[in-house]
This record gives C-alpha cells, sequence and structure tokens, in this order.
C-alpha cells in the first residue's frame, strides 16, 4: 500500500447525479415495484431509464461511450436508488462484472463489448460463480470447461445467478484444469465470455428461482456448451485472481445499496412517529421509538465512513479488500437495524404492503447472505487483518 494520503468527500457529493438519479426513481414509486412482485416481472422500463440516461454506464471509460467515473460515483448511484424506494437489484451486476472485462479483456473484446454496454444496446447482467453444492467455497466450483480446438465445452450448473433470463452476456467462472492437478485450490478456473442469446437451448438451460424477494434469480445449467476460446477473458487458470477485484467492487458498490436502504428506512419511519398519534400523543415521543432509530443512524453514518474509504482506496489502486468487507459489513448491519426499527415503528401497518416497509425489509434482509456472508466477512477480517490462523 502506498503511504500517499486519500482524500475523502464527506456529506452529499457528486449532488447533481444525486439529484438526477432521484428524478428518475420519482417515476417509479412503490406501486410499479409492488406490480412488478406481484407478477416475478424484470423492471425493463426502469432499467431503460437509467441506461438511456448513461447511469449504467458511468464506470466506462469515456474511450468506449461510457462516462468515465470513479467507483464512488457508482456508489452514490446505488445509494440514490435505494434511498429513494428503488431496487437496484436489477442492473447492479453491470458495474462490477464489467470491471473484469474492463481491466482483464483483450483490446478486441473491450472494442466488440464495452461501447455496446454503455449504449445500452447490449446487458451483461449475469454472473455465473455460485454452485449448489459449494456455495461460498469458490474454488470447490464443478462446472469444467474443456478445451477441444478453438473452443471450449462447458459442463456443470451455476444457482441464485441472478438476471440471467434478462441479460445478453453472461461472465462464467469456470475449472480448466482439475483441482487435484493444481498447486493452490484457487489456480485452474478461468473466466469466460458467454452469449446467452445464441445459447439458450444449445448447451444452456435456464430456469427461474422464485426467492423471498423479486431479484430475477435463475439455476443455469450447462450441458456441452460450446463457448469459442476468443471469449476466454485474460489467462487461462488466472481467472479466480480477476474475479476478485470484481468481487471487492461488488461488495463496495453494494454497501452503497444498504446505505440507502438505511435511509430510506430512517426517513420513512421517522415521518411516521412524527405523525402517529396513540395514547394521545406521537409515538416518536417515545424512547422506545426514538433510540433505535437514533442507534441505527449512527451505524449508517459509520458505515457510510467506511463505504468511502474502500471506494476511495480501489479507486487509487491500493488494496482495498479488509475495507471492501469491512463497508459490507457495517452497512447490511445498519440497513438491518432500521429495517427492524421502521418495522417496529409501523407496528401492525408494516405488514401492509401499500406502505412498502415489508418489501424494502425482505429486499434488505439479502445484505446479511450476500453477495458474502456476515461470518466469511468476519473471518477474513480475524485472519487477514487482525493475524488470526485461518479458520475454515
Amino acid at each position: 500500500m502506498s503511504d500517499a494520503p486519500l482524500s475523502l468527500a464527506l456529506g452529499e457529493d457528486y449532488p447533481e447525479i444525486r439529484a438526477e438519479v432521484a428524478k428518475i426513481c420519482a417515476g417509479f414509486p412503490g406501486g410499479y415495484w409492488r406490480e412488478l412482485e406481484e407478477a416475478q416481472g424484470y423492471p425493463d422500463a426502469f432499467v431503460r431509464a437509467l441506461t438511456e440516461s448513461g447511469y449504467l454506464g458511468a464506470l466506462i471509460p469515456e474511450e468506449y461511450g461510457g462516462a468515465g467515473l470513479p467507483l464512488r460515483a457508482g456508489v452514490v448511484i446505488l445509494e440514490t436508488i435505494h434511498r429513494e424506494g428503488c431496487n437496484a437489484g436489477a442492473c447492479h451486476a453491470q458495474m462490477y462484472i464489467m470491471g473484469t472485462l474492463l481491466r482483464h479483456g483483450s483490446p478486441e473484446q473491450k472494442q466488440r463489448y464495452l461501447p455496446d454496454i454503455a449504449a445500452g444496446r447490449l446487458r451483461l447482467q449475469a454472473f455465473g460463480v455460485t454452485e449448489p453444492t459449494s456455495g461460498s467455497d469458490t474454488p470447490a466450483l464443478k462446472t469444467r470447461a474443456i478445451r477441444q480446438g478453438d473452443r471450449y465445452v462447458v459442463h456443470g450448473q451455476k444457482v441464485w445467478t441472478s438476471r440471467a433470463l434478462a441479460s445478453d452476456m453472461m461472465l462464467l467462472l469456470a475449472r480448466t484444469t482439475p483441482l487435484d492437478q493444481v498447486k493452490r485450490r484457487s489456480d485452474g478456473l478461468s473466466v469466460f465470455l458467454v452469449d446467452l442469446r445464441e445459447s439458450q437451448g444449445k448447451g444452456v438451460d435456464i430456469r427461474p428461482l422464485r426467492a423471498m424477494i423479486n431479484h430475477n434469480t435463475t439455476e443455469v445449467f450447462f450441458d456441452g456448451l460450446e463457448v469459442p476460446a476468443a471469449n476466454l477473458i485474460g489467462e487461462e487458470g488466472r481467472g479466480f485472481r480477476y474475479i476478485l477485484d470484481g468481487m471487492n467492487a461488488e461488495r463496495i458498490l453494494l454497501s452503497g445499496e444498504a446505505i440507502g436502504d438505511a435511509r430510506w428506512f430512517l426517513k420513512t419511519a421517522s415521518a411516521y412517529a412524527r405523525e402517529r398519534q396513540v395514547f394521545g400523543r406521537p409515538i416518536g415521543q417515545n424512547q422506545g421509538i426514538q433510540f433505535p432509530l437514533a442507534r441505527a443512524h449512527a451505524e449508517t453514518e459509520a458505515a457510510d465512513l467506511v463505504a468511502r474509504r474502500a471506494a476511495a482506496l480501489f479507486d487509487a489502486g491500493e488494496d482495498c479488500g479488509a475495507d471492501a468487507n469491512m463497508a459490507k459489513l457495517l452497512a447490511s448491519e445498519a440497513s438491518w437495524h432500521a429495517a427492524e426499527a421502521c418495522m417496529q415503528t409501523f407496528g401492525g401497518f408494516g405488514f401492509a404492503r401499500e406502505y412498502d416497509v415489508e418489501r424494502k425489509w425482505r429486499e434488505t434482509r439479502l445484505f446479511q447472505t450476500a453477495p458474502i456472508s456476515t461470518n466469511l466477512v468476519l473471518a477474513h477480517i480475524a485472519q487477514h487483518v487482525l493475524g488470526l490462523p485461518k479458520s475454515y
């Protein structure tokens, strides 16, 4: 790590972006999301509005048609979406998946795909990593990609692959060298770009996986899928290293979403607590209502500072693994505590769909588990920050 000091912007940084994204979100109120959930639908109109405004291409360099903004700007975009009561789960993956292509793809691959992604002509929204038997133990994944001439043949299965049915392309992590033939478990994994438009019914079967929230998630089966060797990103066998940066970016970006959720809960609960009268006075006058909200606010502000530091380290090209994990941990805890406080403040009305509290409550619970579970974050901090023996 460099000894050069990093500067952090405090307060409402990127105010123009915040204002414009909030304006877009105003066109997609709670009723829009409730109807989508009833139909298990994908928010095409919302994603299209963000794409046409350039926000989904914000992190793509200008030379490829994007805005060339730093990761912190992406965090602000996603935080604002969630603070305004919307959900970025339908489109956030493009921001961090694109990074693997940008940093490790060939000039030809970047020129072929990035301009179309920036313009919204191509959706790169699916990230095929997690498998039913390996879970968070990524090096243990079973999906195999075997080189045969000028292509790879893929067999295996992925699960919790969100947006695969709404994406044109997938970033796929598969094992190209058997686990028993590598020195380190993380060796022998490779990253591929899979064109889902051409592949469905030709070695790819995508099945919807209904869940507690409308995250458009799926399970994906590969049975003899042929992927051109030209779609290999970087060197064969180094794929795990390539996706690590993407995972750090993912954790930092999603910490912004959790912080946005927390601020939505705090704003919503505080407004209700000021107006709701019980026993002849506002319920917000009671410390039983005040204290959980006040504590959640303090936790949210602390999480925001760590998330800003993590983004600053990432944008400076410094080691940000510990901060990315801590940002995700603190933000997910803050959002969940704010959600619980909001639900308690609303009482029985919190369960009524028309208030959107129960929807947001279910959605923000995901951050305790994904993109990495709380216990794995704690294990990472214990081992890599505190120097304790590896526990798993």
